[in-house]
């Protein structure tokens, strides 16, 4: 009994010591952030492991604590603990958890929600994404600010892929690359042209379903220039590992360049 006793303390506190290297070495590397929403969620995730770490150190050295003070003594002068007591032990773990998991989350994640999912500001840049296997089909709006209407029932490739009612329209559409200003907010209008996609920017920590027949959209705020992979994070078909693409974030008068030329392209 008194070697299990010692193997079991030695157990939890290796593993105690190894949680504590782990937040303070970071063996981990995620991968850079790049937009405003994406520092919000690291945050967030941040939060809930030193939390939760915390919690797992307090509560490993609670119970060898336990074993060091009462394993191996005689149970004749125990004492049961009151009612009370009892609804102590029970409730205060309970609502300090909750604390954590659901109150400090909404204060720290609620500002990263509302960057990814609130009311987009008027002078937002407005981006249509359909997916279908396997890539990315990116299109803007032309010089009237207006996306051209579509049908499903129009989709011819390769000269008609979203299926314009008009083919001769204003709308510049490019093929798995996303070009998009810094410092910009820019909402992302997502379709589906067959079954069920994933929008993913691992760079922005964005992830967005695209599902038949439902829009959906998302937002985000590119902090960096540079180039960014788009992924397709859920199981489309058997092409599904080169469904990718990339963000191209540009300085806004470069954006602006690039936009005037693709326009003049299509006088």
């Amino acid at each position: 009994m008194k070697a299990l006793r010692i193997v079991l303390l030695l157990f939890l506190a290796a593993m105690t010591v190894l949680t504590i290297f782990g937040f303070v070495a970071k063996p981990w590397q995620p991968p850079e952030v790049a937009s405003k929403a994406g520092e919000g969620i690291d945050s967030v995730i941040n939060y809930l492991l030193v939390s939760t770490g915390i919690v797992f150190v307090i509560g490993h050295a609670g119970l060898i604590w336990l074993i060091w003070r009462y394993s191996g003594k005689s149970d004749a002068g125990y004492k049961p603990e009151t009612p009370k007591a009892q609804w102590m032990w029970a409730l205060v773990p309970v609502l300090c958890m909750a604390a954590i998991s659901e109150i400090g989350v909404l204060v720290i994640g609620g500002p990263a929600w509302n960057e990814l999912y609130g009311m987009p500001p008027d002078d937002a840049l407005k981006v249509e994404v359909v997916g279908k296997q396997f890539e990315w089909i990116v299109r803007y709006a032309g010089k009237d600010g207006k996306f051209d209407p579509t049908k499903p029932q129009k989709v011819r490739e390769p000269r008609n892929p979203l299926g314009f009612v008009d083919e001769d329209n204003d709308d510049i559409v490019a093929r798995n690359v996303l070009t998009v200003p810094v410092n910009k907010p820019v909402v992302v209008k997502l379709r589906t042209l067959d079954v069920q996609h994933s929008f993913s920017i691992p760079a922005f920590r964005l992830k967005q379903d695209l599902v038949p027949g439902l829009p959906t959209q998302t937002r985000f705020t590119a902090t960096k220039t540079g180039k960014f992979e788009i992924v397709c994070a859920e199981l489309c078909g058997m092409g599904h590992y080169r469904m990718r693409g990339e963000v191209h974030v540009l300085e806004q008068k470069d954006f602006d360049e690039w936009m005037r030329k693709k326009q003049a392209e299509l006088e």
